[in-house]
């Protein structure tokens, strides 16, 4: 089971995704002012003054194999943001992709499509998972058009699923993409990425 407990490094054409370390934390301080990602009410992105919290907590999970953390780097090797595999459930197979904010600069590019490209791949083809889902806040509209674009199907409402930060209650939409339909996704994010040419 070493695919659902070891950090993989994805390497595509205009973007890295490799192991969360610590180390880190400067270059993800430097991508979150780019935008002041922090600053809308639905995200649970983190200010530049909680990215140590931020980093430690996802690297305990990891090693409580419960999410597989990475950072993101842009085609000039900069880094842009972070994502992971979280949820893990390996005796169900299913994973779930998030916890993903990129600077704002990079933002709205092909780079995201390549990224989550990448994690579809691994996700269906060495770890072998029977679904990988998607949750977002239902205000997040942005985050809810890039997921049904990338071909995953909206499967539903979870009412007042997390306490933000903030304090209020969030509804999450579920999505989610199954084994039985990876191969017409990936030949859809394949279409999506040669549309776009300059991906990054």
């Amino acid at each position: 089971m070493s695919a659902w407990t070891i950090v993989p490094t994805l390497t595509g054409r205009y973007v890295m995704l490799e192991p969360l370390a610590r180390e880190h934390v400067p270059g993800l301080q430097d991508a979150v002012r780019d935008g002041e990602l922090w600053k809308p009410g639905y995200t649970a992105i983190p200010a530049p003054d909680g990215m140590v919290a931020y980093v430690d907590k996802a690297l305990a999970l990891r090693d409580a194999g419960q999410a597989l953390p990475f950072v993101v780097r842009d085609a000039d090797g900069m880094i842009v943001g972070s994502t992971r595999f979280g949820d893990i459930e390996a005796m169900h197979r299913r994973v779930q992709i998030g916890w993903t904010w990129y600077a704002k600069r990079v933002q709205r590019t092909g780079l995201n499509t390549e990224a989550k490209a990448l994690l579809l791949t691994h996700a269906f083809e060495t770890m072998e998972c029977r679904r990988v889902e998607f949750f977002t806040h239902v205000m997040n509209h942005a985050s809810r058009a890039a997921i049904a674009r990338l071909g995953a199907k909206e499967e539903g409402v979870l009412r007042n699923h997390l306490r933000m930060p903030d304090g209020h209650w969030r509804d999450t939409v579920v999505f989610s993409i199954i084994d039985g339909e990876w191969p017409s996704v990936r030949g859809h994010l394949k279409q999506l990425m040669a549309r776009q040419g300059d991906i990054a």
